[in-house]
């Protein structure tokens, strides 16, 4: 029979789509992805896999991986979708795809499965990974498949499926919404956070962080270090990619940093409502800002802000694998080659406010920027160098005078 790998998370889709492509006569084999998921029993899962009849069920960690080469390098370049979302789904797609895909090398399969729907945009995400890595590899997106949404059209007939085929399902009536979730940050859509009067931060029973309500009624101090613009370590404890960001999502999670609830606009084209909570991203986001405001020169800094929406877009698209993000990835490192120092932050129920920062590569001078008296810097100078900056203004202004 001919091999498929599957993009395996254990839940109702992906255990149907597991018996469904048994049934289309594939040898399957589930790959689930350890992107550190903090609310998943990962054993359970291979588990389930198992008892379904997977041919081979295994968990591949990419919790380092999706830290160190993936998520950060989008960090380093401040980017977010629409100004807003961290896009911590969208990063982690390309990175499952490329592990199935080297599973599939190693079993010998022609074939690749996920369970994303033909209305959002992880089907997109890992169409185009998987294109651009191995464009022999077949793609199957059952819910793109007419026959498998006649086979499935709503919840009730996946879950007698799973009865019939002895699938264990804990699914019994339809979830207010549905959730993805990695060490990145855990997202929410779908479901009732589709009625936009509903308010979603109060549906939404949050998995790694606390109300800003409900958040200790002090302030907690924390420092950040960053070595040529990576974070390297918190509170003075040097760590991994991966343990650096599940310390902070511990610390800013108890805090209720990092959530957020946006009407965003899908590749698709449609708009969708989304709830997303991401402690310690966001922690990083802020603190790396922070530095890059002492070490950054002017000139790069804002053209690094013009260019973070478009490198934002095509994260959140799917075009991981593409000369274009590559040359972007490159020229962002070259950039951040002096981000280097130390920012101490205080958390305050979901707030973040600077305490301190210092890096030996400070661009800021105190003599120069010092509105006391004396100084380096010569007041008398700044009369030639408006001379000069107006001088357009005044030509137009004699030739094409303004009403006013």
């Amino acid at each position: 029979m001919p091999g498929c790998v599957l993009a395996y998370s254990g839940g109702l889709d992906t255990s149907v789509i597991l018996g469904w492509l048994m049934d289309e006569g594939y040898d399957v084999h589930a790959v689930y992805v350890d992107l550190g998921q903090p609310c998943e029993d990962r054993e359970a899962i291979l588990q389930k896999a198992r008892d379904i009849g997977a041919a081979s069920a295994r968990i591949v960690d990419a919790r380092e991986e999706l830290c160190r080469d993936f998520a950060f390098p989008v960090l380093q370049w401040q980017a977010k979708y629409e100004g807003v979302y961290l896009l911590g789904t969208s990063i982690a797609r390309p990175l499952i795809t490329k592990k199935c895909l080297q599973v599939a090398r190693e079993v010998g399969a022609e074939a690749y499965a996920h369970g994303a729907t033909g209305k959002g945009n992880d089907q997109c995400r890992f169409q185009l990974a998987a294109d651009a890595l191995d464009p022999r590899i077949r793609l199957i997106a059952p819910w793109r498949l007419a026959r498998f949404r006649e086979r499935f059209p709503g919840r009730t007939e996946m879950i007698a499926y799973c009865e019939e085929k002895h699938i264990p399902v804990k699914a019994s009536v339809s979830k207010p919404y549905s959730s993805d979730e990695n060490c990145l940050h855990i997202s929410y859509e779908a479901g009732r956070l589709e009625d936009l009067e509903v308010n979603g931060v109060e549906l939404v029973e949050f998995g790694m962080s606390v109300s800003p309500q409900a958040a200790p009624d002090r302030t907690e101090t924390l420092t950040i270090d960053f070595e040529s613009g990576v974070p390297v370590g918190v509170n003075g404890q040097p760590g991994s990619a991966y343990e650096i960001v599940d310390r902070l999502n511990e610390i800013g999670g108890r805090h209720g940093i990092g959530r957020i609830d946006m009407v965003e606009n899908r590749f698709v084209g449609m708009k969708s409502r989304g709830v997303y909570e991401a402690p310690g991203m966001t922690i990083l986001y802020t603190a790396l800002h922070l530095l890059e405001q002492l070490t950054l020169d002017r000139e790069l800094v804002h053209l690094r802000d013009r260019l973070a929406p478009e490198v934002a877009e095509l994260v959140y698209y799917g075009y991981w694998y593409t000369p274009k993000l590559d040359a972007l990835f490159a020229l962002i490192r070259q950039a951040q080659q002096c981000v280097t120092g130390q920012i101490m932050l205080q958390l305050y129920k979901g707030n973040m406010l600077v305490h301190s920062r210092r890096s030996p590569n400070s661009l800021y001078d105190e003599g120069i920027a010092t509105m006391e008296g004396g100084g380096s810097y010569n007041q008398d100078d700044a009369e030639g160098f408006l001379r000069i900056q107006g001088l357009p203004s005044r030509v137009q202004a004699q030739i094409r005078p303004r009403s006013y």
